[in-house]
């Protein structure tokens, strides 16, 4: 199994009623650092998908389940990244 997406319409089902645990990649695809951890999400996805699911949301195409977990991803300058 690899990488897969979840949307808010599929949210519950995907993750909430999951009979094994989730791990969520709230991402957005200018985010340049979601980018890059999403091969390694997809092969964690691969190598463990007896144990858990790994399932990307991208937060601005499904606001409703970002704003209900309170996910805020802001793209940050860079000298505020280095305080």
């Amino acid at each position: 199994m690899s990488l897969t997406t979840t949307t808010d319409a599929t949210f519950a089902a995907d993750v909430l009623d999951s009979p094994v645990p989730v791990l969520v990649d709230f991402t957005a695809s200018w985010c340049p650092p979601c980018v890059m951890i999403a091969p390694v999400l997809d092969r964690i996805a691969t190598d463990e998908a007896e144990r858990l699911r790994v399932v990307s949301l991208d937060v601005d195409a499904h606001p409703i389940t970002t704003a209900e977990y309170q996910v805020l991803l802001r793209h940050a300058r860079r000298e505020e990244s280095y305080r």
